[in-house]
């Protein structure tokens, strides 16, 4: 991964994301097949958003077509039970983004620091896929994970294909990506 990151900004991510990542697995012991952090355009702090197999079979009955509210769900950041999981996990994440973002003076500079959030949520998702956090081997291939803008562009696929490999990508590339 040869992208611009501020290393600061990946320490205090990952530790963030990590402590939620592992309260929502330790919580739901469920079949995850989406996890992603999410930020906005003007890179606010990030949050998790993750889908699992019950979750999404739990949301979809309430609806009065399953299978419909199923594939308009599935890749839903913002309709799963586990959006922004573990937030409070990202008190100070928000701090520094508010207090970096407040220095900044030109549109330029705030356009670069948006840049580098999400590079750095990226080298965060892939630094704890390198830990096993989302599972190894065949179990690695049943999970999506990114680092994605909302509403999405196509840079979030830019970032799945080089975070996920090819076989975990399929349905969501068919399903989701911009």
């Amino acid at each position: 991964m040869n992208l611009e990151i501020d290393e600061y900004l990946v320490e205090i991510i990952q530790s963030a994301t990590e402590k939620a990542l592992l309260k929502l697995f330790e919580e739901h012991n469920e079949s995850f097949y989406y996890c992603s952090l999410i930020t906005t355009g003007e890179g606010l702090c990030p949050i998790i958003s993750a889908w699992s197999k019950e979750a999404l079979e739990r949301v979809a009955n309430e609806s009065d077509d399953v299978e419909e509210a199923k594939y308009y769900l599935k890749w839903s950041y913002s309709e799963t039970p586990y959006f922004a999981y573990g937030e409070e996990f990202f008190e100070d994440v928000k701090n520094v983004f508010i207090d970096r973002m407040n220095k900044l003076k030109t549109a330029e500079e705030r356009q670069r620091e948006v840049q580098l959030r999400i590079n750095s949520m990226e080298k965060v998702m892939h630094n704890l896929d390198a830990k096993g956090m989302f599972g190894q081997g065949e179990q690695r291939l049943n999970i999506v994970i990114n680092a994605e803008f909302m509403p999405p562009d196509y840079t979030n696929t830019e970032r799945a294909l080089r975070l996920n490999p090819q076989e975990a990508l399929k349905e969501w590339l068919e399903e989701a990506a911009e």
